[in-house]
Order: C-alpha cells, then sequence, then structure tokens
C-alpha cells in the first residue's frame, strides 16, 4: 500500500526578477514523518516554506499538500496546518492566551471548541499555568513554547516549523522539541522544519532534503546520506572516519557558499540577528 503524501512538490520554481530562488525543485513528504529542509543562508529553503504556507503563490510547477491544490484550496490547505516562522509571530502585550486565542480566531477554529482548544494547545506545551502572564515577560524557550501553542490550536495536520530554535539555549531547544514530538506521538503530524543545528536535524528527522542554489542536492534519511558521504571519503582518503550530517553539509554546499550581498540577505540576516537577541 502506497503510503499518502502530506506534501507533493512538483517542478517547483520561483524567481524574484532575474534572481531563481527555487530551482525545478520535486519533493514528496510522507504523512506522518518528519523532514529537515537543510541548506545554506540563500537556498531558497524559506521560499520554498512560503510556497508551502500559502503565503508566496506558486509561479511554476505543482503543489499539493494532502491532495489539495495550493493554487485552488489555499484556504483549506491553512486550515490544515501550523506554521511557525523564524521571526517573532507573538505580541508581547497579550497574554499567552490571549496570544493563542488571536491564533484561534485567525484559524476559524469554531466559537464553542475554541476555550478548549486553547487550555489544549497550552497544556501540551505546559503553559496553562503562566497562561494569564504578559507574553512580554516569557523566557527564550517559553516564547518558542507559546508559539508552538499557537501553531497546534488548530490541530493541524502538517506542522511547519522556520528556525524553531534559533537563539535558544540547549536545554530550551531540548524543551521544544520535546513538545513537538509528543504532540507528533499522539496526533500524528507531519512536520516540516528547517534548521541549522545539524545535530538537531540528524536526531529528529526521518529524512532530510539538502538544497543549494535554489536545487534540491540530495534527499534520504541521515544515515544514508552520512554513509554514501563517508564511502566517497573513504575512497578519496583511503581511510576516513564516519562522516557527520555536518560533513553531509559541506559536502554538497560547503564548497560554493559564496557571499550573499543582496538586499534581501541583508535582511534575511539583520531579521534573524533581532530574532535571536530577543528569545536569548
Amino acid at each position: 500500500m502506497t503510503t499518502p503524501l502530506a506534501i507533493d512538490c512538483q517542478h517547483l520554481t520561483h524567481r524574484y526578477g532575474q534572481f531563481t530562488a527555487v530551482d525545478d525543485l520535486s519533493l514528496q513528504v510522507r504523512c506522518g514523518e518528519t523532514v529537515g529542509l537543510l541548506g545554506p543562508n540563500g537556498a531558497g529553503k524559506t521560499t520554498v516554506v512560503r510556497v508551502l504556507t500559502t503565503l508566496t503563490p506558486v509561479q511554476s510547477g505543482h503543489v499539493l499538500v494532502f491532495g489539495l491544490d495550493s493554487r485552488r484550496h489555499t484556504m483549506d490547505i491553512r486550515h490544515n496546518i501550523g506554521y511557525v516562522p523564524q521571526q517573532l509571530s507573538i505580541e508581547a502585550a497579550l497574554t499567552g492566551r490571549q496570544n493563542v486565542e488571536l491564533f484561534a480566531r485567525l484559524y476559524d477554529v469554531p466559537r464553542a471548541q475554541r476555550s478548549d482548544r486553547v487550555d489544549e494547545a497550552l497544556h501540551a506545551m505546559q503553559l496553562l499555568d503562566v497562561a494569564e502572564g504578559l507574553a512580554g515577560t516569557y523566557s527564550g524557550g517559553m516564547v518558542r513554547r507559546l508559539e508552538l501553542a499557537q501553531a497546534l490550536v488548530n490541530r493541524p495536520s502538517l506542522l511547519i516549523l522556520d528556525e524553531p530554535t534559533v537563539g535558544l539555549d540547549p536545554i530550551a531547544r531540548d524543551s521544544v522539541w520535546a513538545q513537538v514530538g509528543r504532540m507528533q506521538h499522539e496526533f500524528g503530524m507531519t512536520v516540516l522544519l528547517t534548521t541549522h543545528y545539524m545535530q538537531e536535524a540528524d536526531a529528529l528527522c526521518d529524512r532530510v532534503a539538502l538544497m543549494h542554489h535554489g536545487q534540491l542536492q540530495a534527499v534520504g534519511s541521515p544515515a544514508e546520506l552520512k554513509r554514501t558521504v563517508s564511502a566517497q571519503a573513504h575512497v578519496a582518503a583511503n581511510a576516513a572516519p564516519a562522516a557527520t550530517l555536518e560533513d553531509v553539509f559541506r559536502h554538497y554546499a560547503g564548497s560554493d557558499l559564496g557571499e550573499d550581498t543582496s538586499q534581501t540577505g541583508l535582511r534575511a540576516v539583520r531579521n534573524s540577528r533581532r530574532t535571536a537577541r530577543r528569545v536569548s
């Protein structure tokens, strides 16, 4: 029996003027699996995420989310996904509960179910006891868990996480992933994440898809990709230690990283650093 697909991208191409951000990308994500979308800054990951979340329309190619065409079923797709962006999405002047209630309304959670859903999401992220406090007083790890509660309040079938642990210390990162893992186990969610923490991707992902210059360079389980790079290094060096996922990253992208001097790149760096400062 064929495992149903949560995401089916076929020949996705997206350009900003003369610049091709995503170049003929085809990628499938099976229901229930965790897939890491990896690559250096400027590889095209954020554009892919924005297309999958319907924030950016498909220019060329086809994108299906649970069989729904993203060109024709935008609102249906949005009701099936939860999204945690890299930049902060909470309102510091609201309480934790009010932040989640706002997203419950945005996701069109039925009024009769809204209160229970908000409590459920806060409880899942272990924030129920601090829900009445202002979000601006939360620690970095609590802020990220609050954003997860916002993303989970509609019980999404697909959770998309864009650098969800940027700026967090190791303990806070572990806490965030423990909550995600618990929710995935309980509800069978599919998870697509981007991260620059290779150990994180290695431990969490069933498969990783590595992008560079807008193109998909490699797809496979972390173990498969590490074995491939180890075998190639062994042939080249005649005796090489086992490869890590960081070695895989460098193998496919590290030899031609270059400098991104575009305003888009500069803004992305500035926003990322601002985010890191605010959640640290």
